[in-house]
């Protein structure tokens, strides 16, 4: 990509995601110069138009009862309540409906993402929660999933592909990425994490995710406490990666150190079984490593986290 290009492109992610600001709450729009009616059109309009140049990248897996699943995890199972043979003739009309019902845990999903209540450290959640006090049997009373700030819901992004800067196509299972890995791959990459920024590390083995599962679960590559403390020094609002852990496994020392620097200490959530592979490709082609991230979790009230879509937008 020339020197121009770049610059648009740059440019074009940073008017999307300031767009944001047209939708925030009513006291921030008061905070602001009122704009007028024709600029506000013409903001609304450009803003429009933007989005409907872009290119939507998926970054999701298809999800059942089959996909890979973290073993600390319940099983996640589908069936359906009501069929349309059961509801045959029972409306006039010729209507008749499905209903399903699920079992999924919070960690459940491709991706998934961890709401700030899902892990403590010595019995203290983000912000010296009290982690006992903040729980009960209909779920989390404090940092639950529906607590994640709408002002995220579309945030500028960078995808760290800390494998080809290896000189690998994929990262081997239990091969810990480091912070100098990290440091590296930003300088190959030319790229700037900005404080509140969402990153987003590939390793490539998200292509086990479905073609197999047996070596997706078994052990993995992953970021090391290293990396994490990296991260945290960057300030940034999210992290997620291809795996099904965001952790090396097997791990060398504590248990889940990652989640625990992440989330609990520095209240940064983390995504994981991220499809980053179209993604990675595009992004390479273009040598541009920024975009825009959308990532909406379901509102619900205690979840410990939720399945999610996500998708990358770019330029055509």
């Amino acid at each position: 990509m020339n020197s121009m290009k770049r610059c648009l492109f740059l440019g074009w992610i940073a008017i999307l995601v300031s767009g944001r600001t047209f939708f925030a709450d009513p006291p921030v729009l008061a905070q602001q110069e009122k704009p007028s009616a024709k600029n506000r059109q013409e903001a609304f309009d450009n803003l429009i138009q933007s989005v409907k140049m872009a290119r939507v990248i998926e970054l999701n897996f298809v999800w059942d009862r089959n996909s890979p699943l973290l073993i600390y995890n319940p099983p996640f199972a589908l069936g359906l309540h009501t069929s349309h043979k059961q509801t045959q003739g029972f409306i006039p009309g010729g209507i008749a409906f499905a209903a399903d019902m699920m079992f999924f845990s919070g960690q459940h999903g491709a991706p998934t993402i961890d709401a700030l209540g899902h892990v403590s450290h010595d019995m203290k959640l983000f912000g010296g929660v009290d982690a006992a006090a903040s729980e009960g049997p209909t779920g989390l009373m404090a940092l639950g999933i529906e607590t994640y700030p709408k002002d995220r819901l579309v945030n500028r992004a960078v995808l760290l592909d800390v494998a080809p800067f290896k000189g690998v196509e994929t990262l081997t299972a239990g091969q810990e990425i480091t912070a100098e890995d990290l440091e590296a791959t930003v300088k190959a990459e030319g790229v700037d994490i900005q404080p509140g920024d969402s990153v987003m590390i590939r390793t490539g083995y998200g292509k086990f995710f479905e073609s197999d599962s047996k070596k997706y679960m078994g052990p993995r590559p992953g970021p090391d406490e290293s990396a994490a403390q990296w991260l945290a020094s960057k300030k940034i609002f999210l992290a997620g990666d291809d795996t099904m852990s965001f952790e090396v496994i097997p791990e060398k020392g504590t248990i889940f150190p990652v989640h625990r620097i992440l989330i609990a200490d520095h209240g940064i959530h983390i995504v994981e079984n991220l499809n980053l592979e179209e993604l990675a490709k595009v992004l390479a082609e273009e040598k541009v490593y920024e975009f825009l991230l959308v990532l909406n979790p379901p509102r619900i009230r205690g979840a410990s986290g939720s399945p999610v879509n996500a998708f990358a937008i770019i330029p055509r």
